[in-house]
């Protein structure tokens, strides 16, 4: 058993394809209640318009739903001005962005881009690099100083001051990655396979790396994309199956895995509104009971 006892929220993650309606998407993912809508960040990809421009259009579109990229690119995004639009877009909110940050995967792709190469150990570098230079841009002083390996600050001013204490979610999930999302990340935003013992591990490390940093553990949040189909029988795979079955997959994530914050594909909007209506308050009412001593 691995419950951090924290609220059990839900959302939505979206991929941002140029021919699909993503703002009405993430404005229904409202209506019904969600609490967060996610948005991949591939770049290169020809069929998928710009992430961040999308979070700002559906920033405007929405009055509460919290927004985040699941996950920023950040070979392709020079994490001082990722600071800038991520402030930005939390300010024209009203508070509602947090920034989830990956290191880069797809690298052909990134250097196509004009990305540099970089390889396992020098993504890590300059992920946590970047996450300083980040929150320094955040930090409201002046002429800041940064000089890393891969990231640089000559005498910036930060500013705007977020709206919110912004936090940075980590998209990663080898051994090293856990460590330094264990030791300075507020969240972590893996994916589910197949394989749930793996990520019994992941979690494990997540939280030793946390712990041995001085850290509770229970203060990272754990954001997981999942995905199937909610069907009226038929059950298959993982997630693919009646609402019984996501429930109970659900709790146990919660109560075995230690995860609180789930999102669930925006491309059916009848499933979209199956997971919240149906899924989402039955977990929270089997976490609840759960959790009673």
């Amino acid at each position: 058993m691995n419950d951090w006892g924290r609220e059990v929220e839900f959302g939505l993650f979206l991929i941002p394809t140029a021919d699909g309606d993503r703002v009405a998407a993430a404005q229904e993912a409202e209506r019904l209640g969600l609490d967060y809508v996610g948005v991949q960040d591939h770049p290169y990809q020809r069929r998928f318009t710009d992430t961040f421009v999308l979070l700002s259009m559906i920033a405007a579109s929405t009055s509460r739903i919290g927004l985040f990229p699941d996950v920023a690119c950040l070979p392709l995004r020079p994490p001082a001005m990722m600071a800038k639009a991520a402030v930005s877009i939390d300010v024209l909110s009203g508070g509602r962005f947090e920034l989830g940050l990956g290191a880069g995967a797809f690298w052909d792709a990134i250097v196509a881009y004009g990305g540099q190469r970089l390889d396992p150990g020098q993504s890590l570098e300059a992920m946590e690099e970047a996450m300083e230079v980040i929150r320094k841009i955040w930090s409201g002083e002046r002429n800041l100083r940064f000089d890393g390996k891969h990231y640089h600050l000559g005498g910036a001013q930060s500013g705007p001051l977020p709206a919110h204490p912004i936090e940075i979610w980590l998209g990663v999930n080898g051994p090293r990655a856990l460590r330094l999302a264990g030791r300075l990340a507020d969240g972590w935003v893996p994916s589910l396979r197949e394989d749930m013992p793996s990520l019994a591990e992941m979690t494990n490390r997540l939280d030793d790396a946390a712990a041995e940093a001085g850290r509770d553990p229970g203060m990272i949040r754990r954001v997981l994309n999942i995905g199937g189909t909610i069907t009226d029988g038929t059950s298959t795979g993982l997630f693919d199956g009646p609402v019984e079955k996501w429930v109970d997959r659900i709790t146990s994530l919660v109560i075995d895995y230690g995860c609180d914050t789930f999102g669930t594909s925006g491309e059916n909007l009848d499933q979209l509104g199956r997971f919240a209506d149906e899924v989402a308050p039955a977990v929270r009412l089997l976490v609840e009971a759960e959790r009673r001593p």
